[in-house]
């Protein structure tokens, strides 16, 4: 029986990389039996400017009937005038919300291809494989009463509430402790707990789900400021991290920059029922249309897509090893060039991914 990817190209650079992403899936259907159908639909500022709306109502059925998603980018100047609710990024949240995507998978692998690409020193990076579990639905980015207000002086206020509910929290932090046990067995609680009482209960509801169910996990916590620090100055000491919503979304682009360029770090959002697939980065407006982009960071999606939405274990792991023999060869995106190197454009790329993963069959 086939499986069914929505696939949503976005603003941007989005459907650049995600053309290459297609390439890459087609292979899988013609040499590897996948058997995947897909579907595009707008999204973002596409989605606004096909629809008036940047998650338009055909797009968030499509994403409930499909077995994935598949994402771009949103986002660009062309849109920033607009009212914030028909903002791309508002597209984006409002699909995380309706699908009920609360966990963000970001993984941090560096790759020793890419050692010279960091601007840490290599002894720093070599061997940092890290994975940021972000909740993904609360928070300050949804936490009600927000907004701008004029206060009776006549001076105006900007505000905003992060909250966390016990439930919310027990379960990002059970989504972290079980990648843990298939990894190396360590969960970093990052919080603020020393100032905000909302991330004081979130450490207290960490404490108790891990004595009375994973105890077999070696837990720590950590204040935000020095995980952003500690990121930097050993990142090796880091296998799970589990945080809220801005803190994991702060850390994790923090952490990409482990590896050399953002372009290369995959993410999932997953829930209950649904889960949705893209890059880290943004849309890139700077380059958008210009072939320049690394797509590598969206196929590498699509591998945790094959293996945590449709069941395709091995067809992920060929993907990634597609790419780590690409990077092999010296082919490197403008992003991560260094002298030597052979660079080629984003559907250079894709089409040099595609050519080994052919060479696994």
């Amino acid at each position: 029986m086939g499986v069914k990817i929505a696939v949503l190209p976005g603003d941007g650079i989005g459907p650049e990389i995600v053309r290459e992403t297609m390439k890459v899936i087609e292979v899988l259907n013609k040499k590897f039996d996948l058997q995947s159908t897909w579907q595009e639909a707008h999204v973002g500022g596409a989605g606004y400017d096909a629809a008036g709306d940047p998650l338009p109502e055909a797009t968030l059925a499509l994403a409930k009937a499909s077995d994935a998603v598949l994402l771009g980018a949103v986002g660009g100047p062309k849109w920033e005038p607009l009212d914030k609710p028909l903002r791309p990024e508002a597209g984006l949240l409002r699909i995380r919300a309706a699908l009920g995507l609360f966990a963000n998978y970001r993984p941090t692998k560096v790759h020793d291809q890419l050692l010279s690409a960091s601007t840490l020193k290599e002894e720093v990076v070599q061997g940092v494989d890290i994975l940021v579990v972000r909740e993904l639905v609360s928070g300050i980015y949804f936490g009600q009463p927000r907004g701008i207000e004029t206060l009776p002086n006549g001076e105006k206020r900007g505000y905003n509430t992060l909250a966390y509910t016990t439930s919310e929290i027990e379960r990002i932090a059970r989504k972290a402790f079980e990648a843990a046990r298939l990894r190396r067995g360590k969960v970093c609680s990052v919080d603020k707990a020393n100032v905000l009482e909302a991330t004081e209960y979130w450490r207290e509801v960490v404490i108790k789900l891990h004595a009375a169910e994973y105890s077999d996990v070696e837990l720590s916590h950590m204040y935000v400021d020095n995980a952003a620090m500690q990121l930097i100055r050993n990142p090796k000491q880091f296998d799970v991290i589990v945080t809220t919503n801005m803190f994991g979304d702060i850390l994790s682009d923090e952490a990409s920059m482990l590896t050399g360029s953002i372009g290369m770090l995959p993410s999932a959002s997953i829930g209950e029922k649904f889960a949705m697939y893209e890059p880290i980065h943004g849309s890139a407006p700077d380059i958008a249309g210009q072939d320049k982009a690394n797509p590598l960071a969206t196929i590498l999606s699509a591998a945790m897509m094959l293996r945590f939405s449709l069941g395709r274990e091995d067809l992920a792991d060929k993907v990634e090893q597609a790419v780590e023999l690409t990077l092999n060869d010296g082919i490197r995106t403008i992003d991560l060039a260094q002298p030597g190197d052979t660079v080629v454009s984003c559907s250079g790329m894709g089409d040099a991914v595609c050519q080994r993963l052919e060479g696994l069959a």
